[in-house]
């Protein structure tokens, strides 16, 4: 893989061991289970988390379904460790409490973490892989071509049917939430967040393929309104 430029999870200032607890200030458990709910995977489906970051939704997905094949794919081998080493210790908690011949087949595998930029997600998993493509927090971050050809990707890696669903900011509908998200803008800058403030994102969906586009969520945080989308390959 060639090494590309890319903005860290914690933005250009804030170092990477403080995702986990900025997200934690940020309605993340709210958000998170909210995802889940939408993304609902079920025993046997394969599952990308495009730009996974620390792992806390991989994680959260594998603790939903154990028997659901999940893989987290981000560029920035830094988060990924920690991702790592958070599985390592959910596995050995789940170890501890779960045995004997009731215990459900693949609880302890764990997801699959593999380094990588959300743009080349289908080149590496290939194409029509996988049944639902999720991204959260991760678009913001892009240039607008950046955030277009990683929903390609993400349509590409999708079977026929596929879902996708995603959480970043969206339309920012109220002064106050135009507001709060300037903390995000000084954090990633303002050429890569604005067009989300400005509620981009259902158009760039659509237009990389998707049918059924809606927002299906709007989560009100310290940093601006989060919205969750959802859609499918036809």
């Amino acid at each position: 893989m060639t090494e590309r430029v890319f903005t860290p999870a914690t933005g250009r200032f804030a170092p990477t061991w403080l995702y986990d607890p900025v997200a934690a200030l940020l309605r993340e458990r709210l958000w998170r289970g909210l995802l889940a709910m939408h993304i609902a995977p079920r025993p046997g489906d394969d599952i990308v988390d495009v730009g996974c970051g620390t792992g806390s939704l991989a994680l959260l997905l594998h603790r939903v379904e154990p028997e659901a094949r999940i893989v987290g794919v981000d560029p920035d081998p830094g988060v990924l460790a920690i991702g790592r080493r958070k599985a390592a210790r959910a596995a050995g908690i789940a170890a501890r409490q779960t045995s004997g011949p009731d215990a459900r087949a693949g609880a302890g595998t764990g997801p699959r973490w593999q380094a990588g930029m959300g743009d080349e997600v289908d080149e590496i998993l290939g194409a029509e892989a996988v049944d639902t493509a999720v991204s959260s927090l991760v678009l913001h971050q892009c240039p607008v071509e950046m955030k277009r050809a990683v929903l390609a990707s993400m349509h590409k890696v999708l079977r026929p049917g596929g879902k996708l669903v995603i959480a970043d900011y969206g339309l920012q509908r109220t002064r106050r939430m135009r507001l709060a998200f300037r903390v995000v803008q000084l954090a990633d800058g303002t050429e890569d967040t604005q067009p989300n403030a400005d509620g981009i994102l259902p158009r760039l969906i659509s237009d990389a393929g998707f049918t059924g586009v809606r927002e299906a969520e709007v989560i009100s945080t310290l940093t601006g309104s989060l919205s969750v989308y959802v859609a499918r390959r036809a």
